[in-house]
Protein backbone atom coordinates (compact mmCIF):
# COMPACT_ATOMS: atom_id res chain seq x y z
CA UNK A 1 0.00 0.00 0.00
CA UNK A 2 1.49 3.33 -1.00
CA UNK A 3 0.69 5.46 2.02
CA UNK A 4 1.78 8.70 0.35
CA UNK A 5 -0.89 8.21 -2.35
CA UNK A 6 -3.58 7.88 0.31
CA UNK A 7 -2.41 10.98 2.15
CA UNK A 8 -2.48 12.91 -1.10
CA UNK A 9 -6.09 11.99 -1.82
CA UNK A 10 -7.50 12.01 1.70
CA UNK A 11 -8.51 15.66 1.69
CA UNK A 12 -10.16 15.33 -1.72
CA UNK A 13 -12.35 12.43 -0.63
CA UNK A 14 -13.10 14.05 2.71
CA UNK A 15 -14.35 17.14 0.90
CA UNK A 16 -16.43 15.07 -1.48
CA UNK A 17 -18.08 13.14 1.33
CA UNK A 18 -18.68 16.30 3.35
CA UNK A 19 -20.31 18.02 0.40
CA UNK A 20 -22.54 15.01 -0.29
CA UNK A 21 -23.55 14.69 3.34
CA UNK A 22 -24.34 18.36 3.81
CA UNK A 23 -26.36 18.58 0.59
CA UNK A 24 -28.53 15.57 1.39
CA UNK A 25 -32.19 16.45 1.75
CA UNK A 26 -33.41 13.34 3.54
CA UNK A 27 -32.19 11.06 6.26
CA UNK A 28 -32.08 7.28 6.57
CA UNK A 29 -34.74 7.49 9.24
CA UNK A 30 -37.02 9.21 6.79
CA UNK A 31 -36.92 12.63 8.46
CA UNK A 32 -35.85 15.77 6.65
CA UNK A 33 -32.90 17.73 7.90
CA UNK A 34 -34.07 20.21 10.46
CA UNK A 35 -37.03 18.14 11.66
CA UNK A 36 -37.27 16.43 15.02
CA UNK A 37 -36.93 12.67 14.72
CA UNK A 38 -37.86 10.22 17.44
CA UNK A 39 -34.86 8.41 18.87
CA UNK A 40 -34.79 4.64 19.44
CA UNK A 41 -34.99 3.60 23.05
CA UNK A 42 -31.59 3.21 24.63
CA UNK A 43 -29.93 5.44 22.05
CA UNK A 44 -27.59 8.15 23.11
CA UNK A 45 -28.21 10.07 19.88
CA UNK A 46 -29.14 13.67 20.19
CA UNK A 47 -32.39 15.17 18.86
CA UNK A 48 -30.69 17.74 16.64
CA UNK A 49 -32.96 16.74 13.77
CA UNK A 50 -30.22 15.74 11.34
CA UNK A 51 -28.99 12.27 10.65
CA UNK A 52 -25.87 11.12 12.43
CA UNK A 53 -23.59 11.24 9.41
CA UNK A 54 -24.56 14.86 8.71
CA UNK A 55 -23.83 15.72 12.34
CA UNK A 56 -20.54 13.86 12.19
CA UNK A 57 -19.47 15.74 9.08
CA UNK A 58 -20.37 18.97 10.86
CA UNK A 59 -17.90 18.05 13.59
CA UNK A 60 -20.46 17.32 16.29
CA UNK A 61 -18.75 14.11 17.42
CA UNK A 62 -15.15 15.34 17.26
CA UNK A 63 -13.03 13.58 19.88
CA UNK A 64 -15.22 10.49 20.15
CA UNK A 65 -13.88 6.99 19.53
CA UNK A 66 -15.35 4.06 17.59
CA UNK A 67 -13.73 0.66 18.09
CA UNK A 68 -13.72 -1.60 15.04
CA UNK A 69 -12.74 -5.27 14.90
CA UNK A 70 -12.32 -7.57 11.93
CA UNK A 71 -10.29 -10.00 9.84
CA UNK A 72 -8.34 -7.35 7.91
CA UNK A 73 -4.61 -7.83 8.58
CA UNK A 74 -1.40 -6.94 6.79
CA UNK A 75 -2.04 -5.24 3.42
CA UNK A 76 -5.83 -5.27 3.78
CA UNK A 77 -5.57 -3.66 7.20
CA UNK A 78 -3.35 -0.93 5.74
CA UNK A 79 -5.87 -0.31 2.97
CA UNK A 80 -8.79 -0.21 5.38
CA UNK A 81 -7.04 2.15 7.79
CA UNK A 82 -5.98 4.48 4.97
CA UNK A 83 -9.55 4.53 3.66
CA UNK A 84 -11.18 5.15 7.05
CA UNK A 85 -8.70 7.96 7.72
CA UNK A 86 -10.78 10.00 5.26
CA UNK A 87 -13.74 9.59 7.61
CA UNK A 88 -11.60 10.44 10.62
CA UNK A 89 -10.21 13.58 9.01
CA UNK A 90 -13.67 14.74 7.93
CA UNK A 91 -15.43 14.08 11.25
CA UNK A 92 -12.83 14.19 14.02
CA UNK A 93 -13.99 10.71 15.09
CA UNK A 94 -11.17 8.31 15.95
CA UNK A 95 -11.78 4.83 14.48
CA UNK A 96 -9.56 2.39 16.34
CA UNK A 97 -9.32 -0.79 14.25
CA UNK A 98 -7.99 -4.12 15.51
CA UNK A 99 -7.41 -6.99 13.09
CA UNK A 100 -6.99 -10.70 13.77
CA UNK A 101 -6.46 -13.85 11.76
CA UNK A 102 -8.70 -15.74 14.21
CA UNK A 103 -11.68 -13.44 13.83
CA UNK A 104 -14.41 -16.08 14.12
CA UNK A 105 -13.03 -17.36 17.40
CA UNK A 106 -11.98 -14.00 18.83
CA UNK A 107 -15.22 -12.13 18.20
CA UNK A 108 -17.21 -14.88 19.90
CA UNK A 109 -14.94 -14.74 22.95
CA UNK A 110 -15.20 -10.96 23.16
CA UNK A 111 -18.97 -10.83 22.78
CA UNK A 112 -19.46 -13.60 25.35
CA UNK A 113 -17.20 -11.70 27.76
CA UNK A 114 -19.17 -8.45 27.31
CA UNK A 115 -16.11 -6.97 25.64
CA UNK A 116 -17.57 -6.50 22.16
CA UNK A 117 -16.22 -3.76 19.87
CA UNK A 118 -18.54 -1.03 18.68
CA UNK A 119 -18.60 -2.51 15.17
CA UNK A 120 -17.25 -5.72 13.67
CA UNK A 121 -16.63 -6.80 10.09
CA UNK A 122 -18.04 -10.29 9.45
CA UNK A 123 -16.83 -12.31 6.47
CA UNK A 124 -19.34 -14.98 7.58
CA UNK A 125 -22.97 -13.74 7.65
CA UNK A 126 -23.86 -16.94 9.50
CA UNK A 127 -21.73 -15.85 12.45
CA UNK A 128 -23.35 -12.42 12.53
CA UNK A 129 -26.73 -14.17 12.46
CA UNK A 130 -25.90 -15.97 15.70
CA UNK A 131 -25.41 -12.61 17.45
CA UNK A 132 -28.54 -11.14 15.89
CA UNK A 133 -30.60 -14.10 17.09
CA UNK A 134 -29.61 -13.50 20.70
CA UNK A 135 -30.12 -9.74 20.45
CA UNK A 136 -26.46 -8.95 21.01
CA UNK A 137 -26.11 -7.33 17.58
CA UNK A 138 -28.02 -4.05 17.22
CA UNK A 139 -30.93 -3.96 14.76
CA UNK A 140 -29.76 -1.32 12.28
CA UNK A 141 -33.32 -0.57 11.16
CA UNK A 142 -33.47 1.53 14.35
CA UNK A 143 -31.74 4.27 12.34
CA UNK A 144 -31.42 3.05 8.73
CA UNK A 145 -34.91 2.87 7.24
CA UNK A 146 -36.00 0.25 4.73
CA UNK A 147 -36.53 2.94 2.08
CA UNK A 148 -33.03 4.30 2.59
CA UNK A 149 -31.42 0.86 2.37
CA UNK A 150 -33.42 -0.01 -0.76
CA UNK A 151 -32.04 3.13 -2.34
CA UNK A 152 -28.50 2.02 -1.52
CA UNK A 153 -28.60 -1.74 -2.29
CA UNK A 154 -30.40 -4.17 -4.57
CA UNK A 155 -32.76 -6.48 -2.71
CA UNK A 156 -30.38 -9.45 -2.69
CA UNK A 157 -27.95 -7.62 -0.43
CA UNK A 158 -30.76 -6.59 1.92
CA UNK A 159 -32.04 -10.16 2.07
CA UNK A 160 -28.57 -11.44 2.98
CA UNK A 161 -28.26 -8.85 5.77
CA UNK A 162 -31.67 -9.67 7.25
CA UNK A 163 -31.45 -12.22 10.06
CA UNK A 164 -33.86 -13.63 12.68
CA UNK A 165 -33.80 -11.64 15.91
CA UNK A 166 -35.29 -12.34 19.33
CA UNK A 167 -38.68 -11.00 18.20
CA UNK A 168 -38.61 -11.22 14.41
CA UNK A 169 -36.33 -10.36 11.53
CA UNK A 170 -33.75 -7.60 12.00
CA UNK A 171 -31.29 -5.71 9.82
CA UNK A 172 -28.15 -7.28 11.23
CA UNK A 173 -25.54 -5.46 9.15
CA UNK A 174 -24.59 -3.32 6.18
CA UNK A 175 -22.41 -4.44 3.27
CA UNK A 176 -19.21 -2.56 2.61
CA UNK A 177 -16.73 -4.44 0.39
CA UNK A 178 -17.26 -7.71 -1.51
CA UNK A 179 -15.69 -10.04 -4.03
CA UNK A 180 -17.35 -12.10 -6.73
CA UNK A 181 -16.67 -15.74 -7.48
CA UNK A 182 -18.56 -17.00 -10.54
CA UNK A 183 -15.82 -16.74 -13.16
CA UNK A 184 -13.62 -18.83 -15.42
CA UNK A 185 -10.13 -17.52 -16.14
CA UNK A 186 -8.12 -18.40 -19.22
CA UNK A 187 -4.75 -17.58 -20.90
CA UNK A 188 -6.00 -15.01 -23.38
CA UNK A 189 -3.07 -14.82 -25.79
CA UNK A 190 -2.87 -18.60 -26.30
CA UNK A 191 -6.66 -18.94 -26.12
CA UNK A 192 -7.17 -16.48 -28.96
CA UNK A 193 -4.36 -17.98 -31.01
CA UNK A 194 -6.00 -21.41 -30.73
CA UNK A 195 -9.24 -19.95 -32.11
CA UNK A 196 -11.25 -20.60 -28.95
CA UNK A 197 -14.20 -18.40 -28.03
CA UNK A 198 -15.50 -17.57 -24.56
CA UNK A 199 -18.73 -19.57 -24.08
CA UNK A 200 -21.97 -17.92 -23.02
CA UNK A 201 -24.02 -21.09 -22.41
CA UNK A 202 -23.40 -24.34 -20.57
CA UNK A 203 -23.51 -26.29 -23.84
CA UNK A 204 -20.90 -23.99 -25.35
CA UNK A 205 -18.70 -24.55 -22.29
CA UNK A 206 -19.09 -28.32 -22.68
CA UNK A 207 -18.26 -28.04 -26.39
CA UNK A 208 -15.18 -25.92 -25.59
CA UNK A 209 -13.76 -28.47 -23.14
CA UNK A 210 -14.40 -31.22 -25.69
CA UNK A 211 -12.56 -29.20 -28.36
CA UNK A 212 -9.58 -28.62 -26.07
CA UNK A 213 -9.36 -32.36 -25.44
CA UNK A 214 -9.72 -33.09 -29.15
CA UNK A 215 -6.77 -30.77 -29.73
CA UNK A 216 -4.71 -32.97 -27.41
CA UNK A 217 -4.76 -30.69 -24.35
CA UNK A 218 -6.31 -30.67 -20.86
CA UNK A 219 -9.23 -28.28 -20.28
CA UNK A 220 -9.22 -27.61 -16.54
CA UNK A 221 -6.69 -26.32 -14.01
CA UNK A 222 -8.02 -27.30 -10.56
CA UNK A 223 -6.67 -27.35 -7.02
CA UNK A 224 -8.64 -27.51 -3.77
CA UNK A 225 -5.91 -28.03 -1.15
CA UNK A 226 -6.12 -25.36 1.56
CA UNK A 227 -4.89 -26.86 4.83
CA UNK A 228 -7.71 -27.45 7.30
CA UNK A 229 -10.09 -25.78 4.80
CA UNK A 230 -9.22 -28.15 1.94
CA UNK A 231 -12.27 -28.56 -0.27
CA UNK A 232 -13.73 -25.05 -0.13
CA UNK A 233 -12.77 -24.33 -3.75
CA UNK A 234 -14.86 -27.32 -4.86
CA UNK A 235 -17.81 -26.30 -2.69
CA UNK A 236 -17.78 -22.91 -4.43
CA UNK A 237 -18.34 -24.69 -7.74
CA UNK A 238 -21.31 -26.53 -6.21
CA UNK A 239 -22.69 -23.13 -5.17
CA UNK A 240 -22.41 -21.84 -8.72
CA UNK A 241 -24.07 -24.93 -10.17
CA UNK A 242 -26.91 -24.68 -7.65
CA UNK A 243 -27.47 -21.01 -8.50
CA UNK A 244 -27.25 -21.71 -12.21
CA UNK A 245 -29.66 -24.64 -12.17
CA UNK A 246 -32.22 -23.81 -9.45
CA UNK A 247 -34.29 -20.79 -8.36
CA UNK A 248 -32.55 -18.61 -5.74
CA UNK A 249 -35.17 -19.73 -3.21
CA UNK A 250 -33.97 -23.32 -3.56
CA UNK A 251 -30.41 -22.21 -2.84
CA UNK A 252 -31.69 -20.33 0.23
CA UNK A 253 -33.48 -23.41 1.55
CA UNK A 254 -30.34 -25.49 1.08
CA UNK A 255 -28.19 -22.91 2.90
CA UNK A 256 -30.76 -22.68 5.71
CA UNK A 257 -30.75 -26.46 6.15
CA UNK A 258 -34.36 -27.06 5.16
CA UNK A 259 -33.29 -28.68 1.88
CA UNK A 260 -30.99 -31.61 2.72
CA UNK A 261 -27.75 -32.29 0.90
CA UNK A 262 -29.18 -35.67 -0.14
CA UNK A 263 -32.03 -33.95 -2.03
CA UNK A 264 -32.25 -34.52 -5.80
CA UNK A 265 -31.38 -30.87 -6.46
CA UNK A 266 -28.10 -30.96 -4.54
CA UNK A 267 -27.17 -34.43 -5.78
CA UNK A 268 -27.65 -33.24 -9.37
CA UNK A 269 -25.24 -30.36 -8.72
CA UNK A 270 -22.58 -32.77 -7.44
CA UNK A 271 -23.07 -34.96 -10.51
CA UNK A 272 -22.63 -31.93 -12.76
CA UNK A 273 -19.39 -31.12 -10.97
CA UNK A 274 -18.24 -34.72 -11.43
CA UNK A 275 -19.02 -34.54 -15.14
CA UNK A 276 -16.88 -31.39 -15.39
CA UNK A 277 -13.83 -32.46 -13.43
CA UNK A 278 -13.73 -36.17 -12.70
CA UNK A 279 -13.76 -37.75 -16.13
CA UNK A 280 -10.41 -38.88 -17.56
CA UNK A 281 -8.46 -36.10 -19.25
CA UNK A 282 -10.56 -33.23 -17.87
CA UNK A 283 -8.14 -31.88 -15.23
CA UNK A 284 -4.39 -31.32 -15.27
CA UNK A 285 -2.89 -33.81 -12.81
CA UNK A 286 -6.07 -35.92 -12.65
CA UNK A 287 -8.37 -36.27 -9.66
CA UNK A 288 -5.48 -36.92 -7.28
CA UNK A 289 -3.93 -33.67 -8.43
CA UNK A 290 -7.13 -31.79 -7.61
CA UNK A 291 -6.89 -32.77 -3.96
CA UNK A 292 -3.12 -32.31 -3.60
CA UNK A 293 -2.73 -29.00 -5.47
CA UNK A 294 -3.03 -25.80 -3.42
CA UNK A 295 -5.83 -23.59 -4.70
CA UNK A 296 -3.40 -20.68 -5.24
CA UNK A 297 -1.04 -22.85 -7.29
CA UNK A 298 -3.78 -24.32 -9.48
CA UNK A 299 -3.80 -21.63 -12.21
CA UNK A 300 -0.01 -21.66 -12.72
CA UNK A 301 -0.04 -24.23 -15.58
CA UNK A 302 -2.18 -21.83 -17.63
CA UNK A 303 0.81 -19.52 -17.93
CA UNK A 304 3.32 -21.99 -19.35
CA UNK A 305 4.14 -21.91 -23.07
CA UNK A 306 2.15 -23.69 -24.32
CA UNK A 307 -0.50 -23.85 -21.57
CA UNK A 308 -0.82 -27.19 -19.79
CA UNK A 309 -4.46 -26.44 -19.03
CA UNK A 310 -6.79 -23.71 -20.22
CA UNK A 311 -9.65 -22.98 -17.81
CA UNK A 312 -9.68 -22.13 -14.11
CA UNK A 313 -12.86 -21.47 -12.12
CA UNK A 314 -12.29 -19.04 -9.24
CA UNK A 315 -13.20 -15.65 -7.76
CA UNK A 316 -11.70 -12.31 -8.68
CA UNK A 317 -9.11 -12.53 -5.89
CA UNK A 318 -7.25 -15.30 -7.75
CA UNK A 319 -5.41 -12.75 -9.90
CA UNK A 320 -3.14 -12.06 -6.92
CA UNK A 321 -1.79 -15.60 -7.44
CA UNK A 322 -1.09 -15.07 -11.15
CA UNK A 323 2.48 -14.38 -12.31
CA UNK A 324 3.47 -10.80 -11.47
CA UNK A 325 4.35 -10.21 -15.11
CA UNK A 326 0.91 -11.34 -16.39
CA UNK A 327 -1.11 -8.47 -17.86
CA UNK A 328 -4.91 -8.46 -17.66
CA UNK A 329 -6.55 -8.42 -21.07
CA UNK A 330 -3.33 -9.58 -22.70
CA UNK A 331 -2.04 -12.64 -20.86
CA UNK A 332 -5.32 -13.54 -19.18
CA UNK A 333 -9.01 -12.77 -19.22
CA UNK A 334 -12.21 -14.24 -17.84
CA UNK A 335 -15.85 -14.93 -18.59
CA UNK A 336 -18.79 -15.61 -16.25
CA UNK A 337 -19.42 -19.28 -15.60
CA UNK A 338 -22.53 -19.95 -17.71
CA UNK A 339 -25.72 -21.07 -15.99
CA UNK A 340 -26.49 -24.77 -16.32
CA UNK A 341 -30.09 -23.75 -17.07
CA UNK A 342 -30.30 -20.56 -19.13
CA UNK A 343 -33.46 -19.52 -17.30
CA UNK A 344 -31.25 -18.92 -14.25
CA UNK A 345 -28.60 -16.86 -16.04
CA UNK A 346 -27.46 -13.61 -14.46
CA UNK A 347 -26.71 -14.95 -10.98
CA UNK A 348 -23.56 -14.07 -9.03
CA UNK A 349 -21.95 -15.90 -6.11
CA UNK A 350 -20.24 -13.50 -3.73
CA UNK A 351 -18.31 -13.24 -0.50
CA UNK A 352 -17.49 -10.09 1.39
CA UNK A 353 -17.74 -7.90 4.44
CA UNK A 354 -20.93 -7.17 6.35
CA UNK A 355 -20.53 -4.85 9.36
CA UNK A 356 -22.56 -5.39 12.50
CA UNK A 357 -23.01 -3.06 15.48
CA UNK A 358 -22.76 -3.93 19.17
CA UNK A 359 -22.97 -0.48 20.77
CA UNK A 360 -25.52 2.11 19.62
CA UNK A 361 -24.08 5.62 19.78
CA UNK A 362 -24.33 8.51 17.28
CA UNK A 363 -20.71 8.32 16.16
CA UNK A 364 -21.06 4.55 15.59
CA UNK A 365 -24.20 5.11 13.53
CA UNK A 366 -22.35 7.70 11.45
CA UNK A 367 -19.58 5.24 10.56
CA UNK A 368 -22.02 2.50 9.53
CA UNK A 369 -24.03 4.92 7.41
CA UNK A 370 -20.77 6.03 5.76
CA UNK A 371 -20.24 2.41 4.70
CA UNK A 372 -23.57 2.35 2.82
CA UNK A 373 -22.29 4.57 0.00
CA UNK A 374 -19.76 3.35 -2.53
CA UNK A 375 -18.17 6.81 -2.50
CA UNK A 376 -16.26 5.95 0.67
CA UNK A 377 -14.78 2.85 -0.99
CA UNK A 378 -13.35 4.60 -4.04
CA UNK A 379 -9.76 4.90 -2.68
CA UNK A 380 -9.69 1.12 -2.12
CA UNK A 381 -11.33 0.50 -5.50
CA UNK A 382 -8.60 2.54 -7.15
CA UNK A 383 -5.80 0.34 -5.81
CA UNK A 384 -7.57 -3.00 -6.25
CA UNK A 385 -9.03 -5.66 -3.97
CA UNK A 386 -12.46 -4.17 -3.35
CA UNK A 387 -15.76 -4.45 -5.21
CA UNK A 388 -18.60 -2.16 -4.19
CA UNK A 389 -22.06 -3.68 -3.57
CA UNK A 390 -23.82 -0.31 -3.27
CA UNK A 391 -26.09 1.02 -6.03
CA UNK A 392 -24.26 4.33 -6.30
CA UNK A 393 -21.00 2.69 -7.39
CA UNK A 394 -19.20 4.39 -10.26
CA UNK A 395 -17.45 1.48 -11.95
CA UNK A 396 -15.08 3.86 -13.75
CA UNK A 397 -13.41 4.35 -10.34
CA UNK A 398 -11.95 0.85 -10.38
CA UNK A 399 -8.23 1.13 -10.95
CA UNK A 400 -7.91 -2.30 -12.56
CA UNK A 401 -9.69 -3.12 -15.85
CA UNK A 402 -10.54 -6.63 -14.65
CA UNK A 403 -12.28 -5.29 -11.55
CA UNK A 404 -14.16 -2.70 -13.58
CA UNK A 405 -15.49 -5.48 -15.82
CA UNK A 406 -16.43 -7.58 -12.80
CA UNK A 407 -17.98 -4.54 -11.13
CA UNK A 408 -20.23 -4.02 -14.15
CA UNK A 409 -21.30 -7.68 -14.03
CA UNK A 410 -21.98 -7.46 -10.31
CA UNK A 411 -24.03 -4.31 -10.75
CA UNK A 412 -26.20 -5.97 -13.41
CA UNK A 413 -26.60 -9.36 -11.66
CA UNK A 414 -30.21 -10.47 -11.27
CA UNK A 415 -29.66 -12.82 -8.32
CA UNK A 416 -26.82 -12.41 -5.82
CA UNK A 417 -26.12 -14.99 -3.15
CA UNK A 418 -23.36 -15.39 -0.57
CA UNK A 419 -21.08 -18.41 -0.52
CA UNK A 420 -22.99 -21.24 1.18
CA UNK A 421 -20.34 -22.40 3.63
CA UNK A 422 -20.01 -18.97 5.23
CA UNK A 423 -23.72 -19.08 6.10
CA UNK A 424 -23.95 -22.66 7.31
CA UNK A 425 -23.00 -23.86 10.78
CA UNK A 426 -19.35 -24.60 11.37
CA UNK A 427 -20.07 -28.34 11.63
CA UNK A 428 -21.90 -28.46 8.29
CA UNK A 429 -19.33 -26.29 6.55
CA UNK A 430 -16.45 -28.47 7.74
CA UNK A 431 -18.31 -31.62 6.71
CA UNK A 432 -19.02 -30.10 3.30
CA UNK A 433 -15.31 -29.46 2.74
CA UNK A 434 -14.27 -32.89 4.01
CA UNK A 435 -16.85 -34.94 2.15
CA UNK A 436 -16.45 -33.26 -1.22
CA UNK A 437 -12.71 -33.85 -0.93
CA UNK A 438 -13.29 -37.53 -0.15
CA UNK A 439 -15.66 -37.83 -3.11
CA UNK A 440 -13.23 -36.19 -5.54
CA UNK A 441 -10.44 -38.39 -4.21
CA UNK A 442 -12.53 -41.48 -4.98
CA UNK A 443 -12.96 -42.54 -1.34
CA UNK A 444 -16.76 -42.18 -1.29
CA UNK A 445 -19.75 -42.14 -3.61
CA UNK A 446 -21.95 -39.07 -3.99
CA UNK A 447 -24.67 -40.70 -1.89
CA UNK A 448 -22.24 -41.55 0.92
CA UNK A 449 -20.74 -38.05 0.98
CA UNK A 450 -24.12 -36.30 0.98
CA UNK A 451 -25.49 -38.54 3.72
CA UNK A 452 -22.44 -37.82 5.88
CA UNK A 453 -22.91 -34.06 5.51
CA UNK A 454 -26.58 -34.35 6.49
CA UNK A 455 -25.51 -36.17 9.65
CA UNK A 456 -23.36 -33.16 10.60
CA UNK A 457 -26.49 -31.11 11.22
Amino acid sequence: MRQHWWRGTALFFAGTILLAACSSGSSPSGSAAGSTAAQPSGSSATSSGTKELDDAMAGKYTGTVVTAFGPFVDEDQAKYESMVKVFEDATGIDVKYEGTKQFEQDISVRVDADNAPDVADFPQPGLLASFAKTGKAVDLSSFLSADYLKAQYVQSWLDMATKPGPSGDVTAGVWERVNAKSFIWYPKKAFDAAGYKAPTTWQELTDLTAQIQADGDTPWCVGIESGVATGWAATDLINDIMLGSQPPETYDKWVAGTLPFSSPEVKAAWQTMADMWLKPGEVFGGTKGIVSTAFGDAPAPMFTDPPKCWLHRQGNFITSFFPKTAVAGVDYDFFPLPAVDESHAGYMQVAGDVWGMFHDRPEVRALLEWYTSAKHLEPWMATGGALAPQKDVDTSKYGQPVEQKIGDLLKSATAIRFTSGDQMSGAVRTAFWKEITSFINGDETIDQALANIDKAK
